[in-house]
C-alpha cells in the first residue's frame, strides 16, 4: 500500500499575502516631489529687440557649483538673500545704489510708486538642486514680503487675507515678480 503524503491547506496563504501587501502599502511613505510653480511668460517673437537695462536696476545673483553664492559679484550667504532682495527691490526713491522708480496708476491702488529692478539669477552647472530651490524660495518670499506690505498699507491686511481677486490682482501688479533667469553654464571647468 503506498503512502499518501499530507497536503498543506494553502487557502489562507493568500489571505495572508494580501493583508501583508495591504500593509505594506498603508505604511510606506512616499517622497513627495519638490519644485517650483511659475508660470514662465511667452517667448519674445525672433526679430524682438533686447533690451537695454540700466545696471543699476539689475540685482545679479550667482551660484556655482560649490553652492557659493554671489550677488553683484560680492560673496553673500543664504540667510540674508531674502532680506537682500526686498532692500534691493524696496522704493528709495532719488538713490543711485537701487533701482530707479516710476510713478504708475494701478485699479484699486491709485498711483503709487514702483521699482523697475529686476533679480537675474545664474547658477553654474553642478549646483545643487537643493541651493537652487533654497534661493528661489527667498527671492519669493522676498516679493511676498513687499506684496504684503503694500497690502497692509492700503487694505489693513496681508496679501493672503484679502478675498476680493481684484485687489489681489493689482498688488500683483504692482509688484511684479521680477526674475530674470539665465540658463546654466560651466565656467571654469568643474
Amino acid at each position: 500500500m503506498a503512502r499518501k503524503t499530507p497536503e498543506v491547506n494553502a487557502g489562507s496563504m493568500a489571505d495572508i499575502a494580501f493583508l501583508m501587501l495591504i500593509f505594506f502599502l498603508v505604511t510606506t511613505t512616499m517622497d513627495v516631489d519638490t519644485g517650483i510653480i511659475r508660470q514662465l511668460s511667452p517667448p519674445p517673437p525672433k526679430d524682438a529687440p533686447i533690451p537695454d537695462i540700466n545696471k543699476r536696476n539689475m540685482m545679479t545673483i550667482l551660484v556655482n557649483n560649490q553652492d557659493a553664492l554671489m550677488i553683484n559679484g560680492k560673496p553673500a550667504d543664504i540667510s540674508t538673500l531674502r532680506a537682500d532682495v526686498k532692500d534691493f527691490m524696496s522704493i528709495h526713491p532719488d538713490d543711485p545704489a537701487y533701482p530707479v522708480v516710476e510713478l504708475k496708476t494701478f485699479d484699486y491702488l491709485g498711483e503709487i510708486q514702483v521699482s523697475r529692478g529686476i533679480v537675474s539669477l545664474k547658477s553654474l552647472r553642478g549646483t545643487s538642486y537643493e541651493m537652487y530651490i533654497k534661493i528661489q524660495d527667498q527671492i519669493a518670499a522676498a516679493f511676498s514680503d513687499l506684496r504684503d506690505e503694500l497690502a497692509m498699507q492700503k487694505f489693513g491686511k496681508k496679501q493672503d487675507k484679502l478675498v476680493d481677486p481684484n485687489l489681489i490682482d493689482a498688488i500683483n501688479k504692482a509688484i511684479k515678480l521680477s526674475v530674470s533667469e539665465a540658463e546654466p553654464e560651466d565656467i571654469g571647468g568643474k
